[in-house]
């Protein structure tokens, strides 16, 4: 059986997070197989979103599998295997996190990993590591107090309780908030509604933003002004325009 479920439609990937008796759990071939679906994701012209949701109704994920860390442990081996999708690997095309149930340390880090989050009204989402006496080591010490109020930020990683969906939503961690059956559909529109767009405009508003939010601001309208002159002469830049005075649906083709 498959450690992660990958199938697309309509330019819109979907990834599944496939270990429900052990609450979604990643241990070392999932992140293999988590692996791979990212790097489809990244390489498939045809992929154009991806929705990124866990099996079951009680987890998105619970992060990394203890039982195998404290094997690898034992055996000398680094904790985790490495896992450059966490880190290093230069994602533009958007990800949503469906966020089904609890969202606990690498489980979480990897819902900041993703561009847009749903989460259902039951998730949870916490960095734990602390109260194991480990740290949060994919991101989450980076992206959690790019995302929320730095005091919060570090009460959730200093203490590594929970919080709450909806507390989630009211810091900003989240875009929405939404029953369980609401789940997926929700996404799904998110992820038509950006398919639906240039691609090569997509691609760059979130280089743009990712890349620019670092920089001083000078530094980053000039990031804007090159990537709007990348996308201004594209294919879809032309017709874009001449769809809408046509009054038709564009067919944009990425290029």
């Amino acid at each position: 059986m498959p450690f992660v479920l990958f199938e697309t439609k309509d330019h819109i990937a979907r990834i599944t997070l496939n270990r429900p008796d052990a609450m979604n759990a990643m241990n070392t071939p999932l992140y293999g197989e988590l692996q791979q679906a990212f790097t489809e994701v990244k390489d498939n012209d045809d992929i154009r979103v991806a929705i990124l949701t866990g099996t079951g109704e009680r987890a998105f994920s619970a992060g990394a599998d203890l039982k195998e860390m404290a094997e690898r442990v034992a055996q000398g081996k680094p904790p985790m295997a490495s896992l450059p999708f966490y880190r290093d690997m230069e994602l533009w095309k958007p990800i949503i996190a469906a966020i089904n149930g609890y969202a606990m340390g690498g489980g979480c880090e990897l819902a900041l990993c993703c561009d847009i989050r749903i989460a259902a009204e039951h998730a949870q989402f916490g960095l734990p590591e602390a109260k194991r006496a480990l740290l949060p080591g994919s991101g989450g010490t980076q992206r959690l107090p790019r995302l929320i109020p730095f005091g919060m930020a570090l009460e959730m990683l200093l203490t590594g309780d929970p919080i709450s969906a909806q507390e989630a939503y009211r810091l900003g961690l989240v875009n929405k908030v939404v029953p369980l059956k609401d789940l997926m559909a929700t996404a799904e529109d998110y992820a038509r509604r950006i398919a639906e767009n240039g691609p090569l405009s997509v691609k760059h508003a979130k280089m743009g933003a990712y890349r620019g939010r670092n920089m001083p601001l000078s530094e980053g309208m000039a990031l804007e002004q090159y990537l709007f002159d990348l996308t201004a002469a594209s294919e879809d830049a032309r017709e874009g325009p001449r769809a809408f005075a046509e009054r038709r649906k564009p067919e944009y083709k990425g290029r």
